[in-house]
C-alpha cells in the first residue's frame, strides 16, 4: 500500500474514497482512530493508500478532480 493523500478535513477524505470507489479502486483510510484522540484539533491527519499498482490511476483521478495527492515518492 502506498499513502495517497494526507489531509485533516473529513469531507475530503469521503470524497476521495468515494472517487476511487467509483473507479474501481480499493483504498483503505489510516489513522482514522488517532485522529478522533486529538479532539478534533486536527494535529492528526488521516492517510489514505492505495495499492502500488492502482497508484498511478489514483493520482491522476485527484489531479483530475483539482486535488494534489501526498506521499514520499510523487515520480512514480
Amino acid at each position: 500500500m502506498q499513502e495517497l493523500i494526507r489531509t485533516n478535513d473529513p469531507v475530503t477524505i469521503a470524497h476521495v474514497t468515494a472517487l476511487l470507489g467509483g473507479e474501481d479502486i480499493d483504498c483503505f483510510v489510516l489513522d482514522v482512530h488517532m485522529s478522533v484522540l486529538d479532539g478534533s484539533i486536527g494535529i492528526l491527519p488521516r492517510r489514505i493508500m492505495v495499492a502500488q499498482a492502482d497508484l498511478f490511476r489514483a493520482r491522476a483521478i485527484l489531479r483530475d478532480h483539482g486535488m494534489e495527492p501526498s506521499g514520499a515518492d510523487l515520480a512514480g
